[in-house]
């Protein structure tokens, strides 16, 4: 308990300090798509609730509804984050189960080298990719030698071989590079944190080594992989720059990027936050699935 109350102190700065802000950000966002604008469609803040109106929030529902005006934009988001997610699931948990059962004398190499892109600005890293798929880029090149350009043109995943022409795949590959390591480190925690004891009593007990994979390392990585897909999924759902630096294109609008329009570009500012509430309500409810999960598992561990 005294241990507890100690670092509780030394942590509460910084809550403080992060809470503090965050609240004071986010109230400000809502009372801007909660108010009115001028007659130069300026936005006013309605700062005390009493006075909140509902109207660019109803707006912005039903813009994101079926038939709605953004809502194939709402559509190709789930799409290019659902697809995100599978590709870097399917490359990070292989990665992370090599670092953390099987590297042996490697085991640190790989844990620095899966540390070393938040050495680099994502947004460098981002600059680097278009430079690489550049029409005479050595990435454009490599893989129009592989024909990968002419096989995802014959599924009509390509349109053309011009990778930043306007390319919905070419903004799902940015999104797995840049955030698939955000899903790694979690799953390594997660696996690393595997008794050996268990899996070894698995075998003893007659399971074959895809068996105890499939029935007791998967289970207990759980609580990793939802960790990482938060990780992972939240900052999509908003992310706008990704789409700008690879693609630009309407067609491959993310509405991370209709926000950003509505904000940055348009008189709709308060349009804009009231979108930027309603993405913020529905992450919330994905989070609140994930801690809820979080809980159960920790509740059946520690029965």
């Amino acid at each position: 308990m005294q241990k507890r109350r100690i670092w509780g102190f030394f942590a509460a700065p910084g809550m403080v300090w992060l809470g503090l802000f965050f609240v004071i950000a986010f109230y400000a966002v809502i009372s801007v798509g909660l108010g009115n604008v001028d007659t130069l469609y300026q936005p006013i803040p309605h700062w005390n609730p009493i006075d909140w109106n509902v109207g660019y929030l109803i707006q912005a529902i039903e813009s994101v509804i079926p038939g709605g005006q953004n809502w194939d934009v709402v559509v190709r988001t789930a799409i290019y984050i659902f697809s995100a997610i599978a590709i870097s699931l399917a490359i990070g948990y292989p990665v992370a189960y090599y670092a953390s059962r099987h590297a042996g004398r490697w085991r640190g190499l790989v844990v620095v080298l899966l540390i070393l892109p938040f050495w680099i600005s994502y947004i460098m890293r981002m600059f680097a990719w278009t430079n690489l798929l550049a029409p005479d880029g050595y990435g454009s090149k490599v893989l129009s030698a592989l024909h990968i350009d002419s096989l995802l043109s014959s599924i009509g995943l390509l349109d053309g071989t011009d990778w930043l022409g306007g390319q919905g795949v070419t903004v799902v590959i940015a999104l797995v590079y840049g955030y698939v390591p955000f899903l790694i480190l979690p799953l390594f925690a997660s696996l690393d944190r595997i008794d050996q004891r268990v899996i070894e009593a698995a075998r003893d007990l007659g399971a074959p080594p895809a068996s105890s994979f499939w029935r007791v390392i998967l289970p207990m990585s759980k609580p990793g992989i939802l960790a990482g897909l938060v990780l992972v999924a939240l900052p999509m759902a908003g992310d706008y720059y990704t789409q700008t630096l690879m693609s630009g294109s309407p067609s491959t609008s993310m509405i991370g990027n209709v926000i950003n329009d509505y904000i940055q570009g348009g008189p709709d500012k308060s349009l804009g936050s009231a979108m930027t509430i309603l993405l913020s309500a529905v992450l919330l409810l994905f989070m609140l699935y994930y801690l809820r999960t979080l809980r159960r598992e920790q509740g059946e561990v520690a029965a």
